[in-house]
């Protein structure tokens, strides 16, 4: 139990520390006010249009541990991108997630392979990706069937 303690405390000071991420955010982009996280805009193209984001991003492998745990809200157009290089099968879990998400991964193609619609917060069950993605992406739980967006779609960053 101490050694989750000590993780969570880690995830959250590396989170909060200036240049999280291993990356500086350039001028353009903003940094999130509660994660320390660069925060970028992202489009889903759809059959119903593009869809406009700004997402948190999350490189680090402890940013990424950390994801939205503990987060109790997120804009309607709101998200975290979880970049993996080089592409991998992805697995999560909601262990201690406090809101529903939908949990959008993205082909190494860029097009989504598929998506884990309503995630059921603090649920232990494996989501897992369809195949290797270079990104899962977070959105409010329900966003992507009210928007229209599916296994297909082109997701860009």
């Amino acid at each position: 139990m101490r050694h989750l303690l000590f993780a969570l405390l880690a995830a959250t000071l590396a989170a909060c520390s200036p240049g999280a991420g291993g990356a500086s955010p350039s001028a353009t982009n903003a940094v999130h006010p509660e994660s320390g996280l660069e925060v970028i805009p992202l489009t889903v193209t759809s059959a119903s249009g593009t869809h406009r984001f700004k997402v948190e991003v999350a490189r680090s492998a402890m940013e990424q541990a950390k994801g939205l745990m503990f987060r109790t809200k997120l804009g309607p157009d709101e998200g975290m991108i979880f970049p993996m290089n080089p592409p991998r099968g992805a697995s999560f879990w909601m262990k201690i997630t406090v809101i529903s998400l939908d949990l959008i991964f993205v082909a190494p193609d860029g097009r989504i392979a598929n998506i884990a619609a309503n995630a059921v917060p603090y649920d232990l069950k494996p989501l897992l990706s369809v195949g290797q993605v270079k990104a899962v992406l977070e959105i409010p739980g329900g966003r992507a069937t009210e928007l229209g967006i599916a296994p297909g779609d082109k997701v860009a960053w």
